[in-house]
């Protein structure tokens, strides 16, 4: 059983960056596609970066395309979102969530099903 726990969350200013992690625990890190969700108060959850299980391909949502970063250590059990440029509307609950994925190199689409989630780390963007 993969548990993903996620930390880095904060409030910020609009124009700063901030690193979000992602720690696995559980065997067989290197088989789990990741990706990185948000909800927004009163907003429907959405996809914001995955990275393939072996970290060579990735995919962003088209608002934080140049802005954001996804990354994996498979050595270590963990994945990043570096957020660069934020805005207020960045402002959400993220949450780090793994599939299952034997096809290297492979990126799932955002509303593919993912079969663990973490509990999420608050991030608000505030001036």
């Amino acid at each position: 059983q993969l548990q993903l726990v996620e930390s880095g969350g904060d409030l910020v200013q609009p124009g700063e960056s901030l690193r979000l992690s992602c720690a696995a625990s559980g065997v067989s890190f290197g088989v789990y596609a990741i990706g990185w969700f948000r909800q927004a108060p009163g907003k429907e959850r959405e996809g914001v970066a995955c990275i393939s299980n072996n970290g060579r391909n990735t995919n962003y949502a088209d608002s934080v395309k140049g802005r954001f970063t996804i990354s994996r250590d498979n050595a270590n059990n963990a994945a990043y979102l570096q957020m660069d440029s934020v805005k207020p509307e960045d402002t959400a609950v993220y949450y780090c969530a793994a599939r299952v994925e034997y096809y290297d190199d492979y990126v799932p689409r955002f509303n593919e099903r993912y079969d663990y989630w973490g509990q999420g780390t608050q991030v608000t963007v505030s001036s």
